[in-house]
Formats: structure tokens, sequence, C-alpha cells
């Protein structure tokens, strides 16, 4: 029997996916498990039981199992996506010791010994202090060290959620290097632990030896082991290829692999990503991550809560088009493009800057969120259009900013992410750009983007071009309107692109009073 397909394993902030793959990169089979994302102790923590992951995958894995569409006899392989920046502290045996802190903490470490020493004085002559500050009071490992000296202590190895699933798949403490991205010693450019004299190992409490061992995407981290066999269901012995972080296998399975396409992820953080072989700093000091290819980056601009800044608007505004979608037994979807559209481009001229929270560079660590320009026009179909427009202008504010710093211009879009589905989103996305916005032929891009790298470790392509030209393409294109771009143009130039240094002393000013954000 032929091994043809890829058990590609999404654990997102959502949810579990447990995805098979031809190698065609045609979706064969799904199943999905929910999770509630976090849990909290205390405002602005955002925790989680880590053993929670676990059983959702195995529960996802032994769900597809279930459906018996393709026998396990056929499965080539497997590889693991996952949420970015979510850290486990574990034992030696591999066993939690404390919640798992997820991406989504505020925590802070106030009061740390800044960076000194020939680092310090760069950093203070390059008016990048409060930056480096900033990174260590983030950091979680900071944190831990600083609040449960006991737990830091027992910590044999400081694990993101890939390594931690990892390990318990195949019974070995590795991770792939696509998937470090967080507050620890990361050498970005040299896609390795930094080297002992990098500032990294002063702003980050860590010893390296509580680090994994790092693996290449499309290499081999191990093998399924019999215990996670027979949780998971999935054969022992499989291989399990390295992929990448899940905005990182997304970029790969929309087929982003040159840097002239720009991957627009709208997801709970928005995001454009573009991938180069040469290691680019879109904002000084903030490096490009790990891509899901070995030996390229993936440069890439934020905006921190994105599409959570969508799906807030519906929790605390959409409860009619919920009901009625319920009524009518259709997706909401459907109900808010719709209101998307009873409102001309523009939304009347009320204006969303998309800033819910701070930023280190662009936007400043002062940054906040407003809205511009409301009249006794203006309805909450105005308020849900300009956020879906004030998303756009700041993802395209990032698609310069990358042009600018690569000298590579950006020709392609495409679209991926939960608020993807939307019709309106990318119709008014591909207006704001001017560009058509390209929807992956699958929905589970990310997956997709794991099991690409699957196929070309195991050798079933040779190649990660022809593998994306095997096992990626276009679903739907959406067009610019001329006439709507042209309102949006004026817009972007003349209005959006002033509102950050117009409002910045405003937001230094509450800053101040306040105290919030706080000052590192």
């Amino acid at each position: 029997m032929n091994r043809d397909i890829i058990l590609a394993i999404d654990s997102g902030t959502q949810s579990v996916r447990a995805l098979l793959f031809d190698l065609r990169g045609n979706l064969v089979e799904k199943s999905r498990v929910p999770i509630e994302p976090y849990y909290s102790r205390q405002p602005g923590w955002a925790e989680q039981r880590p053993e929670l992951y676990w059983e959702t995958l195995c529960q996802a894995c032994q769900q597809l199992w279930s459906m018996n569409t393709v026998p396990r006899e056929r499965l080539a392989g497997v590889a693991l996506t996952t949420q970015r920046s979510t850290v486990i502290n574990v034992d030696a045996a591999g066993r939690p010791l404390r919640p798992a802190i997820v991406w989504l903490d505020q925590r802070r470490t106030e009061g740390l010994k800044p960076v000194g020493g020939w680092w310090g004085i760069l950093f203070k002559l390059s008016g990048m202090s409060e930056t480096v500050a900033y990174l260590q009071a983030e950091g979680e490992a900071n944190w831990i060290a600083t609040h449960e000296p006991a737990i830091w202590e027992q910590t044999h190895k400081f694990l993101f959620l890939s390594g931690y699933l990892t390990h318990l798949l195949i019974g070995r403490f590795a991770d792939s290097v696509g998937c470090q991205v967080g507050y620890v010693p990361f050498d970005y450019k040299g896609l390795d632990w930094s080297k002992k004299w990098d500032w990294k190992w002063q702003a980050i409490i860590m010893d390296q030896g509580k680090l994994p061992e790092l693996v290449p995407p499309a290499e081999t981290l191990g093998e399924i082991t019999p215990q996670a066999a027979e949780e998971t269901g999935i054969p022992a012995g499989l291989p399990l290829v390295a992929a990448a972080a899940d905005k990182a296998t997304e970029v790969l399975g929309a087929g982003c692999l040159e840097p002239h396409m720009g991957c627009l992820s709208f997801g709970t953080t928005a995001t454009i990503n573009t991938t180069h072989r040469k290691y680019i700093e879109v904002i000084p000091l903030i490096p490009p991550y790990p891509a899901a290819v070995p030996g390229a980056y993936s440069l890439e601009t934020q905006i921190y809560r994105g599409y959570w800044m969508v799906n807030w608007f519906k929790q605390e505004f959409g409860l009619r088009e919920q009901l009625l979608a319920d009524e009518q037994g259709i997706e909401p979807e459907i109900l808010f493009d719709a209101l998307v559209r009873q409102v001309s481009p523009g939304s009347m001229g009320l204006m969303l800057q998309p800033y819910w929270s701070p930023g280190l560079k662009v936007p400043g660590p002062e940054a906040k969120g407003a809205i511009i320009g409301f009249g006794d026009v203006h309805t909450r179909a105005h308020v849900y259009r300009a956020i879906l427009e004030g998303l756009a202008y700041a993802l395209r504010e990032g698609m310069e900013r990358t042009e600018k710093r690569s000298r590579v211009p950006i020709t392609e879009l495409r679209v991926a992410g939960g608020g993807s589905q939307s019709d309106a989103a990318l119709q008014l996305t591909a207006d704001i750009f001017g560009l058509p916005a390209c929807r992956p032929h699958v929905y589970e891009a990310s997956g997709l983007g794991a099991a690409i790298d699957a196929a070309v470790g195991l050798g079933l392509h040779p190649n990660f071009a022809i593998a994306v030209e095997e096992m990626t393409r276009i679903g739907e294109v959406f067009e610019p309107d001329p006439a709507a771009h042209e309102t949006y143009e004026a817009l972007y130039q003349q209005v959006y692109r002033r509102l950050y240094k117009q409002l910045k002393p405003l937001y230094e000013k509450i800053r101040q009073i306040t105290g919030y954000p706080p000052t590192p």
C-alpha cells in the first residue's frame, strides 16, 4: 500500500485540528476539537492547563481515525504546527510544573537589571534602551524566575507548546527551528540559540541547558513512541517531521515562497508576511521570524489584537445576526458580510486605528486604539466596516514598510486565517491595497504548510518549489474596484497615515497620567 498521506496536527488558540493531506494538497479528512483559549487567575493573565493540549490532540486524532476515511497504513509521516509563544516549564520526565503561559498573557516583570556593558551603552546611544527593557519585562522566563523561583529551580526544560507536544509524541526534548518565536535567547539571523556573548542572555534569565535541541524544518525530529501511539492512534515508528509555528506554516500553505508574495493572516493576531532568504529587520532590533522553509526568514508586521477586534464586535454588538443565523440555519458570517455591504467604502469618514494593544516600536509602547470621524449618520454597521478597514490600512502600512526595507515590491496577496472566510473583508482588502486578494484553495493553510514540510522532508516531493507548485493553488480571487480604491487611497494617504503621528503625543500624555501602558 502506498504511503502517500500526511497527518498534519494544528494546535491553535481556539482548537486542535487533525488533518489528512494527499500529495496534491487536497484535504482528505479533518477532525476539530475546540479548546478554551485560556483562563485568568489575575487580570491580564492568560494560562491553560498544559495537559489539555495533549488531551485534545489525542481526541482529535482518535476522532479522525473513527471516520475510517483513510487506512492508517497509508500515512507517510506526521507534522506538527502550533500557536506561537505559549510556554511550558517541565521537569526531567516532561511533566508540567505550572500552568502554561499563553501567548495572550499580559503580565510583566518590572525592576529588572538593565542590559549592561557595551551592549547597554550601544542601546542607549541608538535610542533602543526602552525597546530592550520592554523585551525584558515581557519575558515569561524572567517573570517565573523572579516570582516563582522554586518552579524555575525545578525546571528541566523551558519549552514552547510545540516542544512540549513534540516530547509527548517522540519522547525527546527537541523542537523545530521554525517554532522559535518568543522571549528566549534565540539568534534569529543564525537560526540557532544565541552565542554566549549575545545581549539576549543578559536580557532573559536563562540557562541554555533548559532549552531543547533544535532541528531545521523538513528534518526528522524523531519517531512516534509506542505510548504516544496508544494514546493518539498514530502508528508507532511513524516519523515526526519538523514544521514551524502556525503563522510560518500558513505562509507556506498559502504558497508564498517568494518575497514578492504577501501573505495576510486574518487571525487573532493579524499579520502580513513575506518569505526572504536574506535577513532583514523591517523595524530595527525587531527580527524576522524563522520561516517554514529551512534557512529562510519570514518578515512580519503584526496587528496584535487583529481579528480579535472582529470577534469582540460580534460578541458585543452582533447578537441579532447570531440569532438570525441560527433561525435560518446559515453561517453568521453571511449576515455580517451583509452588514458590511450596507455601508459604502470609507464608512462615511469613520476611521479606526487598530492599536488595541501597544507595540514595541511601530506603534510604540504608548499606543492606543482610536476611532475618529463619528457623526449622527453612523451605525454599528459603520463601526464594523471601519474595524475591517482599519485593519487593512494597518496591514498595508506594514506592506509598504517591508517593501521599503527589502526593496522588493509586493505584487501578489494571499489571504488566510479565520477572517479570510469573509467575502466582504477580502473585497475591501483588495480595494485598499489596490491588488487582487486571493484565497488559498483550502482554509487549513497552516496545516497544509506543515504537510508541505513533511512532504519535502520525507522525499515525497524533491524540493519546496515543486512541493508548493503541486500542493498549493489559488481558490477565489477578489479584484480591486477602481472607484473604491480611489476613495481608500485618499483616506489612507491623507488621513490614516497621519493619525498615529498626530495622536502619539496624546497617547503619551494618557500614559503619563494613568500609568497605562506601564513604562518598563
